[in-house]
C-alpha cells in the first residue's frame, strides 16, 4: 500500500521542472507511506514517476520504487497483487526475480502478456508504467476500485496522482464541475470518470490507460456480466461460496507484518473476522468503535460477542463529539472530495487506532452489493409485489417475491419509516429504473437548501439510467439491476473512503469480499435464490452464520455504524457547525442559501443525511477552495 505519482510529456518534450513537480506530489502523499520514498525521471525528461511506500510485503530496500525491469521498463505501484507468489511461479522461467515482492510481478507479467497482464493479476492496484522500448505509458486500476488513480492533463503534461491534491498545484484554476455537483447533490458521489474539480478525472475500475505517440485512450479491461445459470443449486452454492472466500482470506492474509481487522458487530466484518483469526489465531487483534449515545449508535455488544467466540484481541474506541470537531476538516482534507455518508468520521477515528498496533486491516466492504444487503432492495420489491398483487402477475417471471413471503422480512425496514414515506411521495408504480432513482436521489430534500439555478441542468438521470440499465445485466430482474447500480457507483465511493480513512494513518485496508472469483460467481446466480422471500443476503446467511455468535446471525436491524451527527448538531456541536456555515455565507457562497441551512440544522431527523451532505460540501470548498493558492505556491516557492 503506497502513493504513487507523475507526469508524462505527451509531445516528448522534457519538464523542465520535472523533479521540482515530483517532490511537490510526493509530499503532499507523504501520509500514503511513511516507510520509504523514491522518485526517477527518463533520460529525456518527459518521464517521471513518485512512490511514498508503506512496506508490507518484501520490506527489503530491494524492493523499493520505483522500480525497473531488466526490459527497460519502470514502475510505480500501489496496492497488493495477492497471487504475486503463484505469479512468480509461473513466470520464473521467462523472468529473472531480484526480489521477492509483488511489485516485480507486475514487471514480469507485462514482459510476458502485454496489456493482457491485468488478466492475471489478482488483488488491488493502481499502477504506472512506463515501456522505454515501445514508448509506451501504461496506467491501470484495479476491477472494483479498492486502489485510486486520478490524472489531468495540463497543457501537453499529463499529470497523474493517488489522491486529487497532489494534482491541484498543476491545474489552472481549482473550479467545480457543476455536473458532478449535481451528481453529489443527488447520490453524494460523482458517476463514471467525473471528479467535483474541474479538469481532473478518475480512472474507473477494470480500466487501463495507455499513451502512444501522443494519443491517450482509455478501455475497459474487466466488466462483470450478469449470465444467469438457472442451473445452480444453493446447497452447491454454499458450499462454493465458503471455498471461494476461503481461498480469497488465504491470499488476503499474505503479509510480511502482522494482520488485524475492522469489526463493526455487522455480519460482513463479523464473517471476515472469524475467518482472519482462525488463520491467524496468534496474536490476532480486531478494532470496533461506538458512540456512547443511547441505544442504536453502538454495536460494540455484537463485536465482543465475536472476540469472545474466537478468543482474539479487540481495541475498543469510544468515539465523542469532541473528536468530530477535532477531525472533520482532516477527513474532508484526506477524502479529497465529499462522498458517501457520515461513516468516514468513525472509520477515520478506528483507522487511527488500528495504525497504533497494526499496518494492515481487513473490511468487510462489499458484502451489501455482491450479496443484496441494503433494505432499500426490500423497499423498492415490496412496491413491486404491491403493484404485482394488483395487477396478478406476481407469479409471472424467473425473479419474483411474491407479496405473502416478503412480509415476514419487513421488520427489517422498522427504522426506514421516514424513507418509506418520502419514497412513496414521489408516486408509485412507476418504471424500476425511475422508481429505483427516487428511491436513491437525495437531491429533492434540498430544493431550498441549494441555489439551482446556479448550478444548471444536469444529465444525472441519463447517466443513471445507462448504468443501471447497462448492457452487460439482464433487465429482467430488479434485484439484480439495483445490485448492479450499487456495484458500479456506490462501491467505489465507499471504497474511497475505505481507502483515504486508512491511509491517513499510514494503514492499509484489504477487503476479502471483492475477490473477482466471487464477484463472477454472485452475478450469475438467480435473483430468487440471492433474494429469496425478500431475504437480506440470503447466501451469506446460509453460508457464514453457523460460524458466528447467535446474537449477530440473529440480528434482525442493520445499523452500519450510525453517527449521532444531528442529534450532535442540536446540542453540544450547534455553535461549530454553525460556525462553518457561516463562514461560507459571509464568503458569499453562491451555489448554498446559507440562511435557509442555517435555519434548518435542527429540523433534521436522526439517520437524515442532508445536513452531513451539506457541511462535508462547504468544509470541501473551506479546504480546498477558499485554500487554492496554498497549493499553488509549492511550485511557486512562494511563503
Amino acid at each position: 500500500m503506497c502513493g504513487i505519482a507523475g507526469f508524462f510529456s505527451l509531445n516528448n518534450q522534457p519538464l523542465p521542472q520535472g523533479a521540482r513537480h515530483l517532490s511537490v506530489m510526493s509530499n503532499l502523499l507523504a501520509h500514503r507511506g511513511p516507510d520509504d520514498s523514491g522518485s526517477w525521471i527518463s533520460e529525456n525528461h518527459a518521464v517521471g514517476l513518485a512512490h511514498q511506500r508503506l512496506s508490507i510485503i518484501d520490506l527489503s530496500k530491494s524492493a523499493a520504487q520505483p522500480m525497473h525491469g531488466n526490459n527497460r521498463t519502470s514502475i510505480v505501484f500501489n496496492g497488493e497483487i495477492y497471487n504475486y507468489l503463484e505469479l512468480r511461479n509461473e513466470l520464473s522461467t521467462s523472468w529473472e526475480f531480484q526480489t521477492k515482492s509483488d511489485t516485480e510481478t507486475i514487471l514480469a507479467s507485462y514482459k510476458n502478456y502485454g496489456l493482457g497482464c491485468l488478466d492475471h493479476l489478482r488483488g488491488m492496484f493502481a499502477f504506472a508504467l512506463w515501456d522505454e522500448r515501445k514508448k509506451r505509458f501504461f496506467c491501470a486500476r484495479d476491477r472494483f476500485g479498492i486502489k485510486p488513480f486520478y490524472y489531468t492533463v495540463v497543457g501537453d503534461i499529463f499529470y497523474y496522482a493517488s489522491e486529487i491534491k497532489a494534482l491541484l498545484p498543476f491545474v489552472e484554476d481549482v473550479a467545480t464541475d457543476l455536473d458532478s455537483l449535481n451528481d453529489y447533490l443527488t447520490f453524494q458521489f460523482t458517476l463514471g470518470e467525473k471528479t467535483l474539480f474541474q479538469g481532473i478525472k478518475k480512472l474507473e475500475p477494470g480500466h487501463m490507460l495507455t499513451i502512444e505517440n501522443s494519443t491517450l485512450s482509455v478501455k475497459k479491461y474487466w466488466e462483470v456480466y450478469y449470465d444467469i445459470d438457472f442451473n445452480h443449486k444453493e446447497s452447491n452454492l454454499v458450499e462454493e461460496i465458503r471455498d471461494l472466500m476461503d481461498e480469497s482470506m488465504n491470499l488476503h492474509m499474505r503479509s510480511d507484518v502482522p494482520v488485524g481487522a475492522y469489526v463493526s458487530g455487522g455480519r460482513d466484518s463479523s464473517i471476515v473476522a472469524s475467518l482472519a483469526s482462525q488463520i491467524e489465531s496468534s496474536e490476532f487483534k480486531a478494532f470496533t468503535g461506538k458512540f456512547s449515545y443511547g441505544e442504536g449508535y453502538d454495536e460494540s455488544m455484537y463485536a465482543r460477542d465475536l472476540a469472545k467466540q474466537y478468543s482474539f484481541d479487540l481495541h475498543e474506541l469510544d468515539i465523542q463529539s469532541d473528536d468530530f470537531v477535532s477531525s472533520i476538516e482532516k477527513i474532508i482534507y484526506h477524502l479529497d472530495e465529499p462522498v458517501a455518508g457520515p461513516g468516514s468520521f468513525p472509520q477515520y477515528q478506528i483507522s487511527k487506532l488500528a495504525s497504533q498496533h497494526r499496518k494492515v486491516v481487513l473490511g468487510g466492504q462489499g458484502g451489501d452489493e455482491i450479496f443484496g444487503g441494503y433494505a432499500r432492495y426490500l423497499i423498492a420489491y415490496f412496491e413491486q409485489c404491491i403493484k404485482g398483487a394488483i395487477d396478478g402477475t406476481l407469479n409471472n417471471g424467473n425473479f419474483v417475491v411474491t407479496y405473502e413471503s416478503i412480509i415476514s422480512n419487513l421488520e427489517t425496514l422498522k427504522q426506514y419509516k421516514p424513507l418509506l414515506k418520502q419514497f412513496w411521495s414521489k408516486g408509485l408504480f412507476g418504471t424500476i429504473n425511475r422508481r429505483y432513482f427516487d428511491l436513491v436521489n437525495r437531491a429533492p430534500t434540498l430544493e431550498k437548501e441549494i441555489n439551482w439555478n446556479e448550478i444548471g441542468k444536469s444529465s444525472t438521470y441519463d447517466e443513471f439510467r445507462n448504468i443501471f440499465l447497462g448492457e452487460n445485466v439482464g433487465h429482467e430482474s430488479y434485484f439484480d439491476l439495483m445490485t448492479h447500480f450499487d456495484f458500479k457507483t456506490l462501491l467505489p465511493a465507499l471504497l474511497q473512503v475505505e481507502d483515504r480513512m486508512s491511509m491517513a494513518h499510514g494503514l492499509e485496508s484489504r477487503v476479502p469480499f471483492l475477490d473477482h472469483k466471487i464477484v463472477e460467481l454472485a452475478a450469475t446466480i438467480p435473483a430468487d435464490i440471492k433474494f429469496k422471500n425478500g431475504e437480506l443476503k440470503r447466501l451469506l446467511v446460509r453460508t457464514f452464520d453457523p460460524i458466528l455468535p447467535t446474537s449477530i446471525a440473529q440480528r434482525k436491524d442493520k445499523m452500519g455504524f450510525p453517527v449521532p451527527l444531528n442529534e450532535w448538531m442540536q446540542g453540544e456541536l450547534k455553535d461549530f457547525v454553525c460556525g462553518i456555515f457561516e463562514t461560507g455565507r459571509d464568503i458569499g457562497r453562491s451555489f448554498f442559501n446559507s440562511d435557509i441551512i442555517l435555519e434548518n440544522l435542527s429540523k433534521e431527523g436522526k439517520f437524515s443525511r442532508k445536513i452531513w451532505g451539506l457541511l462535508s460540501l462547504e468544509i470541501w470548498m473551506q479546504q480546498f477552495h477558499d485554500k487554492a493558492g496554498e497549493f499553488k505556491k509549492q511550485i511557486t516557492h512562494e511563503r
